[in-house]
């Protein structure tokens, strides 16, 4: 790809879009930045570009698009805007930012992705390869933009990224020696024309792998391991039936067997994270981190000390007997599905958000069969009431304080309260962070309030 001396337009202008800003200046382009946001919203970005001689065009729903030479979109950004459509008609190029940094990545490559448990699988793969001696860099849809990593792979072996159906849609040239691909459920349907269609763009993580590449695929999920394996090796993974190589389930221990090498063993009573969704990350990691090198003792320390991450079925605090659990970043629903799932208690469920064409309807059986009653939030939360109606009683609240006030009122001990809203948290927040954060403050002024 020609950068230098070369009019870039950059879309958006949040972490992803800064990045690509100094990238592409750093490497001689000449750059303008473009975001929908009025200037005084984006006051940090702002000073994190300064000095580059970058030109802003910001506050504008359609910027001026006429005579650059490519335009690079940030994930957030909808590649069918009108606008857009329009660029490419006139021949310019439109890309995401896995497509420029794609001839400049030098080191190997591994990739996860997955509708759910793609931050907690690259975490850990991460911290496996770490604890191996293997120099890794870690970013992607998690932390550091991908960008941001090329500086410095020079001085590492491997880089390990998350990567999201966003980014995939907009790199055509992404090619990852190594990817998994953990899980499929409906999921940003408001994007996407149909399920089939969010599939097909999750699949192209694999679209530029040939002979001797690695496929590593859950052969518990249908959607997944129906996809054309194409020249790649193949690992799978499973909790549920018995495989001659790759990783599965074994009574009481993860059991992983690759090519050519003796079989390894990871007793579960040796492992800190739970719940079965995390022991599917765990054979996915576990499979690209050995294949990759990883020592497999090494990779069972880092087991024995993981405790998994914010916001993701994390215990917040028990009161009077009612367990509090955050599970914000249960934004689809296929992620609140296994999160009822891990319980065998009654459940206080507090949902509700921005919805993305999901079908809630999918999950009236867990809660018919789980939920003791509905605390419902955000611009879903009619929606949710007529779709659960009769399933379990149902509550509408304004906003998290009167939900958590109200999720506690019902509970009884021995009982559960679990945020896992199935909904995208930018109707009331700044994003799902800010929303469990925000659930596990109030949960421990209850508690301090005891």
């Amino acid at each position: 790809m020609d950068i230098k001396d070369h009019k870039f337009l950059v879309v958006g202008l949040a972490r992803t879009g800064v990045a690509l800003c100094r990238f592409l200046v750093e490497h001689g382009a000449m750059v303008t930045v473009t975001d929908q946001a009025a200037p005084d919203d984006l006051a940090d970005s702002r000073r994190d570009i300064r000095g580059l001689g970058v030109v802003e065009d910001l506050g504008v729903a359609q910027p001026r698009w006429q005579g650059f030479d490519a335009i690079v979109v940030s994930p957030g950004v909808r590649p069918e805007l009108p606008w857009l459509l329009a660029a490419r008609a006139a021949g310019i190029p439109v890309m995401g930012e896995l497509e420029v940094a794609a001839p400049f990545i030098r080191r190997p490559l591994l990739a996860v992705s997955g509708t759910n448990g793609k931050t907690t699988t690259t975490t850990l793969l991460g911290e496996m390869l770490t604890a191996s001696g293997v120099k890794t860099l870690v970013g992607g849809n998690i932390g550091a933009p991908v960008v941001s990593l090329l500086g410095r792979q020079e001085a590492a072996d491997l880089l390990v990224l998350e990567v999201s159906s966003f980014q995939l849609d907009t790199a055509s040239n992404f090619h990852p020696q190594a990817a998994a691909l953990l899980n499929l459920t409906p999921d940003h349907l408001d994007r996407y024309a149909d399920y089939d269609a969010y599939i097909a763009s999750k699949a192209s993580l694999f679209r530029c792998q040939g002979a001797g590449d690695l496929q590593v695929l859950n052969a518990d999920d249908p959607a997944v391991a129906g996809l054309d394996r194409g020249l790649s090796r193949v690992y799978y993974f499973s909790a549920t039936r018995p495989l001659k190589t790759g990783a599965r389930l074994n009574h009481a221990a993860l059991k992983v067997r690759l090519a050519d090498r003796r079989e390894e063993i990871f007793p579960l009573s040796h492992i800190r994270l739970q719940g079965r969704h995390n022991l599917e990350n765990i054979m996915a990691a576990l499979v690209l981190a050995l294949d990759a090198g990883a020592d497999p003792k090494a990779c069972r320390d880092v087991l024995a000390t993981f405790p998994g991450l914010p916001h993701r079925l994390e215990w917040v605090a028990d009161k009077g007997g009612v367990s509090f659990y955050d599970d914000s970043k249960g934004t689809n629903v296929g992620a609140v599905a296994t999160s009822l799932a891990h319980f065998d208690r009654p459940v206080i469920l507090i949902a509700g958000g921005r919805d993305k064409d999901s079908d809630f309807s999918l999950l009236s059986g867990l809660i018919a069969a789980r939920v003791k009653a509905l605390v419902l939030i955000g611009e879903t939360r009619e929606r949710l009431a007529r779709v659960w109606r009769g399933l379990a009683p149902a509550y509408l609240a304004d906003d998290m304080a009167s939900a958590v006030a109200r999720a506690w009122e019902l509970s009884r001990p021995g009982e559960v309260v679990l945020l896992s809203p199935a909904c995208a948290s930018f109707d009331m927040y700044r994003d799902y962070a800010h929303r469990g954060q925000t659930f596990q403050n109030l949960v421990r002024e209850l508690n301090h309030a005891e």
